[in-house]
């Protein structure tokens, strides 16, 4: 009763304020867009799989999904149509033929597409039907997308947020001090040379590892390239310096953060550094609310800093200001 109750509010609240947010229903219904990633079958196992598990997420289920998918892109065609099948037969979820069908059986999105590229054009539709949406890493693969599909949510009043799930995971949740001069993080930097900020295809996840330690704010970036690893830093408005490792082909993940004359270390197991039990329990909070976890700026200043590195690298190495 009492849930119930919370929802009805929320649902008025919703439409007194005009915002996006889903209709009344026992469980929100939720759409996948993009069946290329492991992530719908970890998400959708934690809100369609056995309620009595203790890791089962109460308030939503995924009802259907548009496959999608990137022909050019082998991380993407070899998976589409085996997570699309997985979907289908171990969690009843429907697949469909077209986003605007999606849109039809679903109060809310996940835009799950492994490939940043096509995100843009996947969201304008869901952003058209006034549809709340969670969009996976990357956000896009430039700026310029980044910045669209943001310019395109707020003049529809569309919710929309986009987290790595390292910003939920032991490293996140344990390093964020009042007193930090500084951090440097490491972790996977895989490129793929289809997406224009190299950056954003993998060494996405260290670097919002970052920005959840650090907070926005960085003004100028300056990264140096190898064939085995980048190293990105970034200078904060108020002096700090920030510091990325990206590690080729692939690492674990971990944290050094200077508190003064202390530091502390984290380097945790795998299995701890990412926690999609808690990136999957933000995204259904803020479907019912509608409230972003992270900020849309904070998520547009990750895409300013890997721009700025990018070009970067494009000079040698000199430092490149954000673009404001």
């Amino acid at each position: 009763m009492y849930n119930a109750l919370v929802r009805l509010i929320l649902f008025l609240l919703a439409g007194a304020a005009g915002a996006a947010l889903p209709a009344l229903a026992a469980d929100l219904r939720l759409g996948i867009i993009g069946t290329d990633t492991s992530h719908v079958i970890a998400f959708t196992k934690l809100l369609n799989g056995d309620a009595g598990s203790p890791d089962h997420i109460a308030g939503a289920r995924v009802v259907a999904a548009f496959k999608g998918g990137s022909p050019d892109l082998e991380e993407s065609a070899s998976r589409v149509d085996k997570y699309a099948s997985e979907l289908e037969s171990k969690y009843g979820v429907e697949i469909v033929p077209d986003i605007p069908t999606l849109l039809t059986k679903v109060d809310a999105v996940l835009l799950e597409s492994v490939d940043g590229r096509p995100h843009l054009a996947q969201a304008r539709p869901v952003i058209a039907a006034h549809k709340p949406l969670f969009i996976d890493k990357p956000l896009a693969s430039t700026l310029a997308d980044a910045r669209e599909i943001a310019r395109l949510a707020a003049a529809a009043g569309v919710p929309w947020f986009s987290s790595s799930s390292l910003r939920y995971g032991v490293i996140g949740a344990t390093m964020k001090f009042p007193d930090i001069t500084g951090v440097t993080t490491w972790g996977p930097g895989p490129l793929e040379p289809h997406h224009q900020l190299d950056l954003a295809w993998y060494a996405i996840h260290p670097i919002e590892l970052l920005y959840t330690i650090m907070g926005p704010g960085c003004v100028s970036v300056t990264r140096i390239s190898s064939a085995d690893a980048d190293v990105i830093v970034g200078q904060w408005k108020d002096g700090r310096i920030g510091t990325v490792r990206a590690i080729r082909p692939y690492s674990d993940y971990g944290a050094i953060v200077h508190r003064g004359r202390t530091t502390v270390v984290s380097h945790p197991k795998a299995s701890e550094a990412a926690d999609y039990r808690a990136l999957v329990t933000q995204i259904v909070k803020f479907f019912e609310t509608g409230k972003p976890p992270v900020p849309n700026a904070e998520t547009l200043e990750i895409f300013a800093f890997m721009d700025a590195a990018q070009r970067s690298k494009e000079q040698g190495g000199k430092p490149v200001a954000l673009r404001e």
